[in-house]
């Protein structure tokens, strides 16, 4: 055996290896934690399983975790172009300051985020006065801290930077020369986005978005700071705690049902981002081959 048939079979073994360590880590820690939850969730059969998901402390979680991730991803999105726009297209003092406060809710505890957002809205906090003032001016009872606004709030800090980070390195490598071109020759600036940088960004903005979706339909720790009444207020996430905290044979079955409609939003999301790796790979090898 010469050294080049050596090197190959040491590297199909390296190969063959890798693999297996790879299957089988996602497998228990992947794979079997998921089983888990859905065969868990069917242990009282399906008729307790539909009653379990169709509770009034389910059914109003899931109404305020889709309701917050909704309002969190269209607000994400916008902020998130604007944010990759202005810090790859136009140079200016503060940049680089800039990008790194979008990266802040990264390496910020969410549980953190929670309890900042407590003490800046809740009754000691700084800006209560000026609830205060106008809820008796004008008559209102508007509540951010332990209210859907602040769930709501805690959800869009914690998903901001996703659409921007998935947008910046195309923006990036895309360049200016084609807008630049366009903008000499008279295009608008919608027109310019449109037509020019829209396109290219597009696959990116679509992952970015399905990111957001994901994490803020599991964000826990921040909304628990501002969130304390169940069914009113409560997200999924925190509805599953209850139920599993409650102890009981019942509620911890019925915190499994709950959890897989998680999982299954879960594996929705994940099929829709394969999906839409494919195509953008696909639509790349087009583009290069042409």
């Amino acid at each position: 055996m010469n050294e080049q048939e050596k090197f190959e079979k040491r590297k199909k073994i390296t190969k063959y290896v890798l693999i297996t360590i790879s299957v089988l880590f996602v497998f228990f820690m992947l794979v079997m934690p998921l089983f888990c939850i859905v065969s868990s969730s069917l242990k009282q059969g399906l008729g307790f399983y539909f009653k379990s998901v169709s509770s009034k402390y389910v059914v109003s979680a899931l109404k305020v975790t889709l309701f917050a991730t909704v309002i969190a991803v269209v607000i994400n999105t916008f902020f998130g172009l604007c944010a990759a726009w202005v810090t790859t297209k136009f140079s200016f003092k503060g940049k680089q300051v800039l990008a790194t406060l979008i990266d802040i809710p990264f390496s910020i505890s969410p549980v953190i985020v929670g309890l900042a957002f407590l003490m800046t809205f809740g009754r000691l906090g700084w800006f209560y006065p000026v609830i205060r003032w106008f809820n008796s001016v004008f008559g209102a009872n508007v509540r951010i801290a332990f209210a859907i606004p602040g769930v709501v709030l805690a959800t869009i800090f914690v998903t901001f930077p996703f659409v921007s980070r998935e947008i910046i390195p195309v923006l990036n490598a895309q360049g200016k020369d084609e807008e630049e071109a366009a903008a000499l020759m008279g295009a608008g600036g919608f027109k310019i986005f449109f037509k020019i940088t829209f396109p290219q960004i597009k696959w990116a903005l679509i992952y970015g978005i399905i990111l957001c979706t994901s994490r803020a339909l599991g964000e826990f720790g921040a909304v628990n700071a501002l969130s304390k009444t169940r069914g009113e207020t409560f997200t999924l996430p925190l509805e599953i705690d209850a139920l599993y905290m409650s102890g009981t044979e019942n509620s911890i079955t019925a915190a499994f049902a709950a959890s897989s409609i998680l999982v299954i939003i879960a594996v929705v999301v994940l099929v829709l981002r394969n999906i839409l790796e494919y195509r953008a790979k696909k639509k790349g090898q087009e583009q290069a081959a042409s």
